[in-house]
Order: structure tokens, then sequence, then C-alpha cells
């Protein structure tokens, strides 16, 4: 694709950025909760302690209020809850200091430091690190990518996701495309259901393939067996991986993965399926060696039409500090 074209180093964060973002946190933080307190009713008499805090705040769910108990924001009579299973006698004075779910809080802006590869009115290419989370879900609720660019970007909260038309797993690294505008956004999300944004990976896998270039065309679901992994199921959406082997030693291979579509954990189940599990991937057979501890897995080109110009634009992504040396070691090159 002929255009711009942009190669990235790692670049560290900005001067004060950590310190930045636990500022932002400690702003976040400063919001005053809610206090709500009630006598014991003659109804709940005898009955569990986190039962009667769920008559005193009904609009959150009982898991919640048993994790305000847990953690010492309820006092009955003056003194610190024992626990949510506890037993009320009517008349006793309950205190709830109502701290915000985890959920209401994960759409809030943080200063946290992102490495920018491009960014112009429509859109920024991130170089996403190893360990950030993309969007806040269950155990994920700050410190995501999304809560970055909310900081950096006020006008992403207007925006679907604050921008973000695809996602890279926790402990894959590199580039990332995400839209500033309404239009760029859905520019981008029509590109990437039509394949016209083309993604090449590298891979460290344990094992050697068969052939010097293979492809992978299997469907992937949701594995039957562990919910929390994808598998090669018949039931599953279409999806295809090329693979070039790009140098081998006796036990592991270094690999270029082209996506030609986007599932969810794609190229380590596909891997996985041929035998070749990525290094460090726990959850699809691998193991941790060479000094890799994550999954050995980095989108290191990333390249598309600008979604208003319609210029080409394209990113490399060098190799984060835990994967240049290992590949160094098998192919004897950076990239």
């Amino acid at each position: 694709m002929e255009g711009e074209s942009y190669r990235v180093g790692k670049v560290p964060p900005e001067p004060g950025a950590a310190a930045a973002g636990i500022a932002a946190l400690a702003d976040a933080e400063d919001d005053q909760p809610e206090t709500r307190e009630g006598m014991v009713s003659e109804a709940l008499h005898g009955e569990r302690l986190d039962k009667a805090v769920v008559a005193l705040a009904p609009e959150f769910s009982r898991s919640h209020l048993q994790g305000l108990i847990k953690e010492g924001q309820v006092r009955v009579d003056g003194k610190p809850a024992i626990g949510a299973s506890q037993r009320v006698r009517a008349g006793q004075h309950i205190v709830v200091t109502l701290l915000p779910t985890e959920e209401s809080r994960a759409f809030r802006a943080e200063a946290l430091p992102l490495v920018v590869a491009y960014e112009d009115d429509d859109l920024l290419v991130v170089d996403k690190a190893a360990g950030m989370v993309v969007h806040p879900a269950a155990g994920n609720w700050s410190g995501t990518l999304l809560n970055g660019l909310l900081h950096r970007y006020q006008q992403s909260a207007t925006l679907p996701r604050a921008g973000i038309v695809h996602r890279l797993d926790k402990d894959t690294s590199g580039l990332m495309v995400v839209g500033k505008t309404l239009v760029a956004v859905t520019a981008l999300v029509r590109a990437i259901a039509a394949r016209e944004v083309h993604r090449r990976y590298l891979a460290i896998a344990h094992g050697r393939p068969a052939t010097s270039s293979f492809s992978v065309e299997a469907t992937i679901g949701r594995d039957p067996q562990m919910r929390l992994r994808m598998a090669v199921v018949v039931s599953g959406k279409p999806a295809r991986t090329d693979v070039e082997c790009v140098a081998t030693d006796a036990t592991h291979s270094a690999l270029r993965c082209t996506l030609h579509s986007g599932r969810t954990h794609q190229i380590r189940v596909h891997l996985a399926s041929r035998g070749l599990p990525l290094v460090g991937d726990r959850l699809y057979g691998g193991r941790p060696a060479l000094g890799i501890e994550r999954q050995a897995l980095h989108a290191a080109e990333l390249a598309f039409a600008h979604p208003v110009s319609r210029r080409p634009l394209a990113f490399v992504s060098a190799l984060p500090a835990d994967l240049a040396p290992p590949w160094r070691g098998l192919t004897g090159s950076d990239a």
C-alpha cells in the first residue's frame, strides 16, 4: 500500500505521566459517597444483615452491598458490621456508606501513559503495551485503554466505546486504530468488516510447522468445555489466518501471522489447533520459555485507508523489550 508510512519505536511515557494518572484517580475518588441509614423493622427482625441493607438500598445488587459490608462500610448501632450473615434485631440502627459500584466508575478518564504512533483530527493509532486491557470488564474496571482515551480526548465520551473499533487481548502488545469522530468510527468499523484493514502479527510458538507457510481456515467459537477459552468448533464463525515461518530452532518457531478476520483469540486458537501454541500462552497450551512470561504475540503492522481522506496509511511497531531478544535469537534480525 503506497502512502504515508510510520515506524514506531518504544518511546517511554512522558515525564510525570504516572504521577498525573495518580492525581486523576485521586480526583475521581473525591466524589462524596452517599450515606444511608435506618432502623431495622419488625418485619426484618432475625434476618441476615445483607437483607436489611438491601431494604435500605434496593437499587444496588446484593453482591455489591455484601462487598460494602466486607469492606467495613456498614455499621450496626455504631459498630462495624461483623459480616453479611449476622442477624439483626428490630430497632437496631444501620448506617451504610454507599460507595459506587466498580462498573459505575469504569467509564472515567484516567491519565494513563499511552504510546501514540499517529494522531490527526479523525483518528489516532496507539501502540498498546502488553498488560493493558482495552475495554473495562469484570476484574478490570480501571486502567484500561478506554480510560486513557477518555482523558486524552474528552469528546471520545460521546462515541461508542470511546472510538475503539477493534481490540487486542490484554497480554498482546502492538498497534490499534481508534476513531475520534463518529464518521471515522463508522468508516473504520465498515473497513474492518470488509477486511480492508491489514493486520500482521509477530509470534513465537512452541514447536515447528511442517511447511514454511500455511493457512488455517477454521471456524472459531466459545469452547463448550471451558467458557474462558475459544476453540475451533463447527458452530463457530469463519476465520482465516495466514502463517509464514520466519525461522526455527529445535523447539521454537518465529512466525508472521496475517489476519483475514478478527475473531476473539484467533491467532492463539488457530496456532494451538496446529500444535503450535504461543510461548507463554497458558490458556491454549503454551508455557513460559525464552524469558517470555506472557503470550508471545505482537501486532507489528497495521495499514488502512484513512477513513475521511482515503489516503493510505501504514504503521510498523518495533518488538517490545520482552520479545525482541528471543525473536533476534531465532531469526538473527529484529523483525
